[in-house]
């Protein structure tokens, strides 16, 4: 039944796409669907030679690869990254995991992850945001899959400065040894993980992540970022 006074109060602040500002109609939720078909998908997941996966080609424990949406400068996912990453939409976040996930899943990608680790924030970024974006994310495709999400035992010890502006070696020596994982990491032994990113550049963030991760015994990694540089 519809509540009279929710529709009065859409009546005079209706909920609004994010991209085109239109009002969204019933069912549509943060994007309205003419703006959901348009937004740039990847399709990786269809190619098992993806650009996302060619990027961890080097790591043999690494399965499969892909990245949602191509991101391109004031592009419309860079849109969607803004506030989803400092507009404090966090709805938003967990909305695109879950679109993500339910087209990856249909498709049987990720079909053997067991557990989720979204990529940490250093605990000064993420008290200054009030979330860590990829932990979101992590939770839309969890709705989907049925996966726990471990956020505690991959932790960022070193807060770096942003990558924006770096060049791709500087931002590989800008990310090592920033990670560490906790001494819990015996519930990983023989699983296979899905780590979570909101942003691939030139894949140094999550190379770092993988790193520390390997040494898990018979661990196996897939990988998942909401988007991906438009060069990669």
């Amino acid at each position: 039944m519809n509540n009279p006074l929710n529709d009065l109060i859409k009546l005079f602040y209706p909920n609004l796409c994010i991209l085109c500002k239109k009002p969204l109609v019933q069912n549509e939720r943060q994007i309205c669907l003419n703006c959901l078909c348009d937004l740039p998908e990847t399709n990786y997941h269809m190619n098992k030679g993806n650009p996302a996966r060619a990027l961890f080609s080097g790591y043999a424990q690494v399965n499969e690869v892909t990245a949602f949406l191509l991101f391109e400068k004031n592009g419309i996912t860079q849109k969607l990254i803004h506030a989803l990453k400092y507009k404090g939409n966090k709805v938003l976040a967990e909305y695109l995991g879950r679109t993500a996930a339910l087209e990856l899943k249909n498709y049987g990608f990720y079909a053997s992850i067991e557990t989720i680790i979204p990529i940490p924030l250093h605990p000064k970024k993420e008290k200054q945001r009030g979330y860590n974006q990829s932990e979101l994310i992590a939770k839309g495709i969890s709705s989907i899959y049925g996966c726990n999400i471990e956020n505690k035992l991959l932790r960022r010890v070193t807060d770096t400065k942003s990558q924006t502006r770096k060049s791709v070696y500087d931002r590989h020596v800008n990310v090592e040894e920033v990670f560490e994982l906790t001494d819990d990491t015996d519930i990983l032994y023989g699983k296979h993980i899905l780590l979570v990113d909101d942003v691939i550049t030139t894949g140094a963030t999550t190379s770092s992540c993988i790193d520390v991760l390997l040494s898990v015994p018979e661990i196996r990694i897939s990988i998942f970022s909401l988007s991906i540089a438009r060069e990669y």
